[in-house]
Formats: structure tokens, sequence, C-alpha cells
């Protein structure tokens, strides 16, 4: 497949860079687009006051207050109509000419894209995915995220791709990172795809990003193992087109472990799929943790869904994780001038 066009390249870096503060809620220092009355506003604060104290039996030095994210459904907008990786793969494979995508992958894309069954999470969805991008340099796809994300969101008004935040976790990041803590998002999509997005949106440096992984190889390796394979002067660094992990459940302690090395103390997520990130967090024996779970409950401000939010509000009792209500807890989710589009 091609590399974008220069035009395309040269476009993002001038349109896609969004200003943080398009994004950033009001006042982290109190969570001010959350409710009062928030049990878990109370918590969050009770907490970080707790722990950044120095005469505070719970005290934690800077260096372990680490605080883990989900991406998708819990610092940004999860399903409209789908997830925003799968949409941006429907964008490379059926309207970018520059792309000349197997049928196969074009025939997922029409069909999804006709009957509004979008895939589950699977590893047939990644596997598809992954070679919609094969050949293209980590700094190319980041040129087209960028350009993507700039574009308008679907299901909205008023509302760009690239600004889909839900600002009152916006402010969560901000207060943590304001008290000591480094905030890392811990997501099962593409992190290559990702990082522009983080890095734009919140601020946040590379290293602190975690997600799916392709295979990276070098443009002149062809099937070569890397261990018999040296990188010359002239070659650079590709996308292989074919799934490394993906980054869910279980997969997403092992990143932690990996990537990170100090267990974290704060977890937030959505969806059973955090369920082991969350429970990996709560099991620090060195310092007092919480976990969040966010439930998508809110049917008028966002496309929410009562089932799925009824499962993880039961499942946040059995595990005692603390339930976030999107529609009870938020003043807000995406600032003034947004507004959810008719079914």
């Amino acid at each position: 497949m091609k590399q974008p066009g220069f035009l395309m390249v040269f476009s993002a870096l001038l349109t896609g860079c969004m200003a943080i503060s398009q994004v950033d809620g009001r006042d982290p220092g109190t969570l001010s687009l959350w409710r009062d009355d928030a049990p878990a506003k109370t918590a969050l604060l009770d907490y970080v006051a707790s722990v950044t104290r120095q005469d505070s039996p719970d005290f934690i030095p800077p260096s372990e207050r680490i605080a883990v994210f989900d991406f998708d459904g819990t610092l940004f907008c999860e399903t409209a109509p789908t997830y925003l990786d799968w949409m941006l793969f429907e964008h490379r494979v059926l309207n970018d000419p520059s792309c000349h995508a197997p049928e196969e992958l074009k025939e997922a894309a029409r069909k999804a894209r006709a009957t509004g069954n979008w895939p589950g999470l699977s590893l047939e969805r990644e596997r598809l995915m992954a070679q919609a991008w094969n050949g293209l340099t980590p700094d190319a796809l980041a040129a087209y995220v960028r350009t993507f994300i700039n574009g308008p969101q679907p299901g909205f008004s008023g509302m760009r791709r690239g600004e889909a935040f839900y600002r009152p976790m916006v402010e969560v990041v901000r207060l943590l990172e304001a008290n000591g803590f480094t905030v890392y998002v811990c997501s099962g999509s593409d992190r290559t795809a990702l990082r522009p997005i983080v890095e734009d949106g919140l601020a946040l440096p590379p290293r602190q990003i975690i997600g799916s992984d392709t295979v990276l190889v070098a443009r002149e390796q062809g099937n070569r193992d890397g261990l018999d394979f040296m990188y010359g002067k002239k070659d650079e660094l590709v996308l292989g087109g074919k799934l490394q992990v993906k980054n869910l459940q279980m997969n997403k302690v092992s990143a932690i472990e990996r990537e990170i090395g100090i267990r974290p103390v704060l977890a937030f997520g959505n969806s059973a799929s955090d369920a082991s990130m969350i429970n990996y967090t709560l099991q620090n024996k060195r310092h007092k943790t919480l976990g969040f779970m966010l439930l998508c409950d809110d049917t008028t401000r966002e496309y929410g869904n009562a089932a799925k939010a009824e499962k993880m509000r039961t499942m946040s009792a059995e595990n005692g994780w603390i339930p976030v209500s999107m529609r009870d807890d938020w003043t807000t989710i995406y600032g003034p001038g947004v507004m959810r589009k008719a079914n």
C-alpha cells in the first residue's frame, strides 16, 4: 500500500493538532464538571488528599503514584456509531484512493458500512485492520490519523472526532497530574494510531500510551527475522501488517508490568475487558488503591447502553469498584455547544 500523499501529511500538520484547551475541563482542582453529590467524585478527591499529604499514613511517594486509564468509553467517545479505529479502517480501505487494499478488507468494510453491523472486538477484526496500514511508517500513520480526526464526529453536532473526550474525565487526568501522579493510557486500540489522538487531546507523551501492537519491521527486511537483519542507514521503520498483541483483559496486566514496572494505585475502565487491569491495581499491597468503572447509562447526551451499564454496576458491586454514572455524576459530557443528533 502506498504512503499517504504529501498534501495529506502537510494538511494534518497544519490542521490536525488540537489545542489542549478544547478538551480541558474548567477546574481540575475541584472536578467542577462533576455533580457535588457524585460518590465517585468524593471518593477520588478524598483519596488524592490522603495519599499526597506528607503526614498521612496513606502517603504515596510521587514516583509510585501511577494511574492507568482505558481509552474508548473511559476517556473518549466509544461507539458513535462504532469504535474510532474501525471508522478509520473503513475510511482507509473504501475512501482513500492511495490505498490499494486487498478485496477481503474492502468487503469487510463494505458489509459493516452497509448493514451497520460493525464487528465486535476480536482477533479477526484486528487482523483485518492491521493489514490496512501495512507498509506505512509510524509518522505517516500519525499524520493520517490527525487528518481523519479533524473531521466532524458522527452522531453529534458541534464536535470534531478528535474533540470527543469526556471532559469530566479530562478533569480527572489534570487533577492527578497536578498532584504528582503519572497518568498512563492502557487501551485496546492500536498504539501507533492512538498516540496522536492522546498526544493532541491530553498532552500525554508517547511513552505513557500503551495499546495493541502490530509488528514493526524495516522496509528492506522482507521475510527475514530481526535477528538476521541489520537496519541500514537508508532504511525506514514501517508497520508490518500483522497483529502482535491485543491489549485487552489479562494482556493489559502483562503490558503494565512490562512497560511501567510499578503496580498502579488508581485504575479507570468502562467494560469487562478492563476488569483485569482494575483488579490487578487493587491488589497493590504497598499503597491505598481505588478502581473506577464508568457506566454508559446516559442515553440523552450520549449513545448509552442501559444493559451494559447495569452489568458493569453489578460487577462493580461484586469486585469493589467505584461506579461512575455518566448520566447522574456529570454536568456535561462533551462541553457546551455539542449535541447528540436524533436517531
